[in-house]
């Protein structure tokens, strides 16, 4: 369930540029992190794992560690700045998207949703947890 609320999620964000993220990807995440691991025999079509830098429109681009297992789940570090780091606290990859969370050392918590383009780089919307409406678009420059 959780794998089709968020492709549809990324879905409308492509379709609508943004506008419709907030509440679709609120329910693509309503199980939280204790939701089962989403099950198929070929989950990612790509691994992330790595290190590697988030580009964001509100120029709070961030350092990522990045591990992948064999089902597709993330887990690893961020870095943004010289002093706030974080966790990705869930995150997953689903064919050609990608997901995830990371909690801040500040407290705030980041949400990840994006896409693996046709050059093999990555892209997609960001969304302040604690601040909904505060959103901005991110890619990579590393390809995957």
């Amino acid at each position: 369930m959780r794998t089709r609320l968020t492709t549809a999620a990324v879905a409308l964000t492509v379709a609508l540029g943004g506008i419709a993220l907030a509440p679709s990807a609120q329910a693509a995440t309503a199980h939280g992190p204790s939701a089962a691991p989403h099950a198929s025999a070929a989950v990612a079509d790509f691994n992330v794992g790595g290190f590697w830098t988030i580009y964001q429109s509100n120029s709070a681009n961030a350092t990522l560690a990045v591990t992948q297992d064999a089902q597709g789940n993330l887990t690893g570090t961020a870095r943004a700045g010289s002093s706030t780091t974080g966790t990705i606290e869930q995150g997953f990859v689903d064919g050609n998207f990608i997901y995830f969370v990371i909690a801040w050392s500040d407290g705030s918590k980041g949400r990840y949703i994006g896409s693996r383009g046709s050059d093999g780089s990555l892209s997609g919307v960001s969304t302040d947890l604690t601040h909904p409406t505060s959103q901005a678009t991110w890619y990579t420059t590393w390809t995957f």
